[in-house]
């Protein structure tokens, strides 16, 4: 499933992410996609691995894998991309979001359950309100 770029964020830091806004908005065939993901429940911050899934950061194109059929590219050049990791979000570039992706050895995925992507990233409502669907996704090898 292709995933469009306006409809994610990829967050660099200590730990990168990326967040989708609702990946079911686009087709019905997202659907599959979202409901593979299991329920994120972490409101203490420690994110669990996400099960059978992983990523592969490339600066033209993200993959998430996972089980089955499930899983979705992301036109990652293209995507937007921001830099938390100096305590508050600047523009941030692609190339340095792949490399923080290696060296934390995979990415925390969500997918957020909504249309529209946080103006303000609130971390501990998205890893505790048990809307957003993902986890740790480590590099596929």
């Amino acid at each position: 499933m292709l995933l469009t770029p306006e409809k994610t964020l990829f967050v660099r830091g200590a730990t990168p992410a990326l967040l989708l806004a609702d990946a079911d908005a686009d087709a019905g065939a997202d659907a599959a996609f979202r409901d593979a993901l299991p329920t994120v429940t972490a409101p203490d911050g420690a994110v669990p691995l996400c099960e059978g899934w992983s990523i592969v950061p490339k600066l033209t194109l993200c993959v998430v894998d996972g089980p089955g059929e499930a899983g979705g590219l992301i036109p990652a050049l293209v995507a937007p991309v921001i830099d938390v990791s100096g305590g508050s979000a600047e523009p941030g570039d692609m190339a340095d979001w792949c490399e923080d992706v290696e060296r934390a050895g995979g990415a925390v995925v969500l997918s957020l359950g909504s249309g529209e992507l946080p103006a303000v990233l609130d971390w501990a409502h998205l890893l505790g309100s048990g809307t957003a669907r993902g986890g740790f996704m480590p590099i596929l090898t």
